[in-house]
């Protein structure tokens, strides 16, 4: 029989290399992978790609991955809170130590579900005409200008859940599902951090 289930997190973790690219879940402390955040962070892993809605709670669960300098890249919906001192990922990003792609988070979502579709890029109206859609490709569908877009595809995804089973189903409780089900179709290996078995 099917047992997806391992007995500890470094077992879950097996296979995290470096220069890999690696989705966290999460949305404002919903469905934060905590332990495999933490874990994460105490990999000797270097030239990561994280893959997030913003890196606040990766820097709060692994901040050694910044301090160390050990993520070359983010992918995130939200770069910055305005009205405080910036984090070290955030004096990284200004200093250009640190590479930036901010997305859309409609746009985020549907590049990492378009990944797990086999999609390879679409077409979306979202950022037409600002700076986040500066040098892509435009085309005009019924009058309307769009932007291509392509899939947003990564090595592993860490997720937060309510509950998983030993086949590897999962289930989200209210607002923990945010990216879940979008970062799992985009990976390659999806690990769940499950309250309940």
């Amino acid at each position: 029989m099917i047992n997806k289930k391992v007995a500890n997190v470094a077992e879950a973790l097996d296979g995290v290399a470096d220069g890999n690219a690696i989705m966290l879940g999460g949305f404002g402390g919903a469905g934060v992978p905590v332990v495999l955040t933490e874990a994460l962070g105490k990999l000797p892993l270097q030239n990561i790609t994280v893959i997030s809605n913003s890196v606040r709670f990766t820097e709060t669960y692994a901040p050694a991955l910044f301090e160390e300098r050990r993520v070359d890249k983010v992918i995130v919906s939200a770069a910055r809170s305005r009205g405080r001192e910036p984090t070290i990922s955030e004096r990284q990003l200004e200093d250009g130590s640190l590479e930036l792609e901010l997305v859309p988070q409609g746009t985020f979502a549907e590049r990492m579900r378009a990944a797990g579709a086999g999609i390879a890029a679409f077409y979306t109206p979202t950022g037409v005409g600002g700076k986040l859609t500066e040098g892509k490709e435009i085309r005009e569908f019924n009058g309307r200008e769009y932007a291509l877009e392509t899939a947003l595809g990564a090595d592993f995804a860490l997720i937060g859940a309510d509950c998983a089973d030993r086949w590897g189903n999962v289930s989200f409780r209210g607002s923990q599902h945010n990216f879940g089900t979008a970062m799992a179709m985009g990976s390659k290996i999806a690990i769940i951090e499950a309250r309940h078995f």
